[in-house]
C-alpha cells in the first residue's frame, strides 16, 4: 500500500510544475503536448517497479491529473491576483 501512495504522491508532485509549465503554452502546440505527457514514462516506471497492477491506473492517473490543475491554478490564478492588485491604487 506504501508504494500505491509513493507513487500518487509521485505522480502529483512530478505534474505541479508541468500544469504551471501548461498554463503558460498556447493549447495543443508541442510544448503543451509535452507538459501533459512528459510525466507518463515515469509513472509507468514507477506502477512496474512496484508491481501494482492495472486497479491502480485510475489513481495515477488522478494524481497526475490533480497535480496538473494544482500547477496550473498557482499559476493563472495566483498571477492574475498579483497582477491585478499592483494596478489597484
Amino acid at each position: 500500500m506504501a508504494e500505491a501512495a509513493i507513487t500518487i504522491i509521485t505522480a502529483f508532485l512530478v505534474n505541479l510544475p508541468l500544469g504551471r509549465w501548461r498554463a503558460r503554452t498556447r493549447k495543443y502546440s508541442l510544448p503543451w503536448f509535452l507538459a501533459i505527457h512528459l510525466s507518463i514514462p515515469l509513472i509507468i516506471w514507477l506502477r512496474y517497479h512496484f508491481h501494482l497492477g492495472i486497479g491502480y491506473i485510475p489513481f495515477t492517473v488522478g494524481g497526475a491529473v490533480l497535480g496538473q490543475l494544482a500547477g496550473s491554478y498557482k499559476y493563472v490564478v495566483i498571477t492574475k491576483y498579483t497582477c491585478n492588485r499592483r494596478e489597484m491604487p
